[in-house]
């Protein structure tokens, strides 16, 4: 199912198609196999990940030439390039570009090519492996005991998790090390929210990890690149006075399988028997010192000869499909673009002091540290509210439409809070200023972003004049449409917000509710408000 739905949010990446055929009849491209052994070959379109594609070459030659002797199956082995997110579509989608075998970089694309009718098959587990690791200049790996400290004190470049394992290997591995390290879901999420949101307001993901190593080797570079050993290994070849180094954390990595996977719509066993054959010469003494060469490691995961690589491997857990399936769809929803309106309470209860500050100058604290967790592509307005502030006796008053978060429209929004200060005897006009922000991101409705009311507040309704709680909630249900929602994300804080009456008006809109008892809990509720959209 996640393969449908994402499909639909994200561009898939141009195919890198480049052919060789392998066989017994006149081998294209200059190859030629011993077609009098074998005068009518099977055919077999084989799909690979453009790395993996030389070694396949050399496998797939030397089947054809066997020329089906001994008992060696007859075959013309027709190899393409492409990334594997892309045949993993193909597939799922039954595109006419549906090849007989594919070897994708990693298994965990295998479940997301389900056509509905089946899961290709695994023919065989592995060919090779290369684990991930983290690449930055030295003075970058302070901590390096955790995926989540390393990425967490840099500034990680990560390549598209959609679209790419590496990218979604990362995000799995955050995951899949809190088994050891026992980290919080908000401790995660302080790292995923922000870097979702930087990469997702991108015009183009990153794709190009050579072009990322380069970054990350400039002077002064606080950029960290989760990569494969094999890649960085290339890089280095190519870039021997590179200040890079590579690390694996200390609870262990998640890493590349290659594996062989039947993707035939008929005659499976042919599909299987050449997956066998090219198995067979991919694990023979003279392809391993290759595939040990090119930076590959072997099934068990033996270092690389000469020193070269992190060394031994330190495994974390194998993430499950459905790990997988929950890590990517998050991806997608964080990454989407926001449209929203912060609604920030003004009241006279603002004043009350906790520790040296009062709940008005904490909740600004809040909401202009959050700002930095907004890309530039995102929108955002301001209005503030108690009783009787508006027009007309409005208990609301909006002081910034929503637009763009440009470097002006963030200047004019950090402007207007830092001047903000409580109304004496100014009432929670709670439930009015709800459904007016409702109303107004509605009028406003962008359908390529998610849209929100972030509500700031640190009590609960006390206008005399405002309708009942339920005629609030179902003012709010009234408002809403499945196919264009607007969700409330209301943010409580201190001892008097009423979590229960912020948690039905967030829920009649689809939303959350989130209530900081303490102010050092302010920052960790507004991450948990953002991962809740």
């Amino acid at each position: 199912m996640y393969i449908t739905a994402v499909g639909l949010l994200v561009l898939s990446l141009g195919a890198v198609f480049v052919v060789r055929s392998f066989g017994s009849e006149s081998g294209a491209d200059g190859f030629l196999g011993s077609g009098k052994a074998c005068a009518d070959p099977t055919q077999i379109q084989l799909s690979t990940t453009p790395e993996m594609q030389a070694p396949l070459e050399a496998a797939a030659k030397a089947v054809a030439a066997k020329g089906g002797k001994d008992g060696a199956p007859c075959l013309q082995i027709t190899i393409s390039a492409a990334p594997s997110a892309q045949v993993a579509r193909d597939v799922a989608h039954g595109s006419d570009n549906r090849p007989d075998l594919w070897v994708p970089d990693s298994s965990l694309w295998v479940a997301q090519a389900d056509d509905g009718q089946s899961v290709p098959n695994i023919a065989v587990a592995s060919i090779a492996t290369s684990p991930m690791v983290i690449v930055g200049r030295r003075d970058n790996f302070g901590d390096t005991s955790s995926w989540l400290r390393v990425l967490g004190a840099s500034e990680p470049a990560l390549l598209d998790p959609l679209n790419s394992s590496p990218g979604a290997l990362t995000l799995l591995a955050v995951q899949m090390e809190r088994q050891k390290t026992s980290a919080s879901d908000s401790q995660v999420s302080q790292l995923v929210v922000p870097l979702a949101q930087h990469l997702g307001s991108m015009a183009k993901p990153y794709s190009d990890v050579n072009a990322l190593f380069g970054r990350a080797d400039q002077d002064g570079s606080k950029t960290v690149v989760p990569a494969t050993e094999q890649s960085f290994l290339k890089y280095q070849e190519s870039h021997p006075d590179t200040q890079l180094r590579a690390i694996q954390p200390g609870t262990g990595t998640l890493y590349l399988d290659y594996p062989i996977v039947v993707t035939a719509k008929s005659d499976t066993d042919a599909a299987n028997g050449a997956a066998q054959a090219l198995a067979g010469e991919l694990l023979t003494d003279s392809a391993g010192q290759a595939r040990d060469q090119a930076g590959f490691r072997d099934t068990t995961f033996s270092p690389l000869s000469g020193g070269r690589g992190v060394g031994d491997m330190t495994q974390l857990t194998k993430p499950t499909s459905q790990a997988i399936n929950t890590t990517l769809q998050n991806w997608t929803r964080l990454s989407l673009s926001t449209h929203s309106l912060a609604v920030i309470d003004v009241s006279g209860s603002m004043a009350e002091k906790v520790g040296g500050k009062t709940r008005m100058q904490l909740t600004i604290e809040a909401a202009i540290g959050g700002l930095n967790l907004f890309p530039d592509s995102a929108q955002l307005g301001l209005w503030t509210f108690s009783t009787k502030i508006g027009k007309l006796g409005a208990d609301y008053k909006p002081l910034v439409p929503i637009a763009p978060l440009s470097k002006v429209q963030r200047g004019k929004i950090t402007a207007q809070l830092k001047i903000q200060g409580p109304i004496p005897n100014g009432g929670t006009g709670l439930y009015d200023t709800a459904i007016a922000a409702v109303t107004q991101v509605r009028q406003e409705y962008k359908s390529n972003a998610v849209n929100t009311v972030l509500l700031f507040t640190d009590g609960k309704n006390d206008d005399p004049g405002s309708p009942t709680l339920a005629q609030a909630v179902q003012a709010l249900r009234s408002l809403q449409d499945p196919a264009r929602p607007v969700r409330i994300i209301a943010l409580g804080m201190g001892p008097e917000a009423n979590a229960d009456e912020l948690s039905a008006l967030a829920g009649a809109t689809g939303g959350a509710a989130y209530v900081a008892r303490n102010p050092g809990d302010l920052k960790s509720v507004f991450i948990d408000a953002l991962q809740s959209r």
